[in-house]
């Protein structure tokens, strides 16, 4: 509460010990109270955070800045003016079977990016900020963004999707030649 509501907080990197620790660590639901200033602050902290020039996001999840709190900012590529939007508490209710590739980087994880496989579409339940819910369709690459935000909530990096991709690539059947 210190600092404005504009001021950008540090982001949290997985090149640093304690930073990857908390990365690692699963977020807790947040109690949704339009009326609480710390609430608001932190929520425009953190979309002050994604928005910086320093960083220039699409998403951002709160463990990023140190908060194990389920709050993320996502660029609605699919939306006209392609707005930031604020959803508290999202959960993924089901993912596609249909699979797309797209490059993925992240804001905690310094100078890499990587093709990833993930759903091309989810359903997403989530709270508002203003105390309502919603339960939406999301497609295409901001259903990538979504994914990725929402991993970070669960103490998941890309990195290991695509871990899990090599596994299964090293043990898929080889095919007769």
């Amino acid at each position: 509460m210190a600092a404005g509501p504009e001021t950008p907080m540090r982001v949290w990197k997985i090149t640093n010990y304690t930073d990857s620790i908390l990365l690692r660590t699963q977020s807790e639901d947040v109690r949704v109270d339009p009326r609480d200033p710390v609430l608001q602050r932190f929520v425009s902290r953190l979309h002050a955070t994604v928005t910086d020039s320093a960083s220039l996001g699409l998403g951002i999840a709160a463990p990023q800045v140190g908060i194990l709190k389920n709050i993320i900012w996502v660029q609605r590529l699919d939306k006209e003016e392609l707005p930031f939007e604020v959803y508290l508490n999202p959960r993924i209710l089901q993912y596609s079977d249909k699979k797309q590739r797209n490059r993925e980087g992240c804001l905690s994880i310094p100078n890499r990016a990587d093709t990833c496989s993930r759903a091309y579409a989810i359903l997403l339940e989530y709270d508002r900020i203003d105390g309502t819910h919603g339960i939406e369709m999301v497609e295409d690459f901001t259903s990538v963004i979504f994914q990725h935000e929402v991993d970070h909530l669960n103490g998941i990096l890309y990195l290991d999707h695509l871990a899990e991709e090599q596994r299964s690539a090293e043990h898929a059947p080889v095919g007769r030649q």
